[in-house]
């Protein structure tokens, strides 16, 4: 039995992110739009949401538009781009209407994006991963032993929007976690992600033996623990506690589990595929801002 209104899901971008949570939330029947642009928006239009099911191609019809109405509203609002595309797509939206923008990306810090849509701003992570191959979603979201997706207000509170985002969750059976210091899980996975710029070569990505050798390991290993070393002297809780150890392991163990990770298709796609290949402007502009932020901030209040 149905007593509710209908809740109206909007998502900026059809990027791998974007087009996975349209997928799950129009597979349980919400009303769900992407606003997309060029020719993914053609491709959207023209076949529907085209996507791998364990290794079965099917299709789902997605509503779509290229332009948002200021007065188009709706109960929230997904933007899940990159850390460099963030800014400018807050802006497309900062005059519509709709109360709740929820942002699904990497970041350090929410200055910039209050700024332009003010308390609206509910700052979360994605719990999902993959690829678009030849106009194929090759996608999969997290679990309750894998990172479900993160949101959390910046005051912590637990506010009526992040209750009523939760019961979304439930209703489409993803795993989800509120999170009480949201920019400490943002600024404890930028220091996990940035490392990802040691797979990076001046034309592309790394090959996967490459990727697993010792001396590209090791600069992962050695820049994991420098990281969380510095969140930890600026007095920034380190988020899940688990990511806390990976900064007390030897060298090794660090290389023995990315190595293990490397040897999973889903886990290659995802860190050498081509969804990591466009990522490369995000990880450098992220490295680069989280340096910059991380060694101010021991200049001027060094640990004791």
């Amino acid at each position: 039995m149905n007593t509710k209104k209908q809740i109206r899901l909007l998502i900026i971008g059809a990027g791998v992110i974007g087009s996975v949570y349209a997928l799950r939330f129009a597979q349980y029947g919400l009303d769900v739009t992407i606003l997309a642009r060029g020719k993914r928006l053609d491709t959207l239009k023209r076949n529907g949401l085209v996507y791998n099911h364990n290794g079965t191609i099917k299709k789902i019809s997605i509503n779509t538009i290229e332009k948002l109405d200021n007065d188009d509203i709706y109960d929230f609002i997904f933007v899940p781009v990159r850390y460099d595309q963030a800014e400018s797509a807050l802006s497309t939206i900062k005059n519509n209407k709709s109360e709740t923008i929820v942002t699904l990306t990497n970041t350090i810090e929410y200055d910039s994006w209050l700024e332009i849509v003010g308390e609206r701003l509910l700052p979360g992570f994605p719990g999902a991963g993959g690829d678009i191959k030849e106009g194929i979603l090759y996608a999969q979201f997290g679990s309750e032993k894998h990172q479900g997706t993160i949101f959390g207000e910046v005051n912590g509170l637990r506010t009526e929007r992040v209750k009523e985002l939760a019961k979304i969750f439930e209703m489409v059976d993803l795993h989800y976690e509120i999170q009480n210091d949201i920019q400490a899980f943002h600024v404890s996975h930028a220091a996990l992600a940035i490392v990802n710029k040691h797979f990076y070569t001046k034309d592309g990505m790394l090959g996967i033996e490459t990727a697993r050798s010792e001396s590209v390991l090791r600069k992962i290993a050695v820049d994991i623990k420098q990281n969380i070393r510095l969140v930890e002297q600026a007095g920034i809780p380190v988020i899940p506690p688990e990511m806390k150890t990976l900064g007390d392991l030897p060298d090794s163990d660090i290389i023995t589990w990315y190595r293990q990770m490397l040897s999973n298709d889903f886990i290659i796609d995802v860190k050498l595929g081509d969804h990591a290949v466009s990522q490369k402007a995000e990880i450098m502009l992220l490295d680069e801002v989280f340096q910059k932020k991380f060694e101010n901030d021991i200049t001027i209040c060094p640990s004791s």
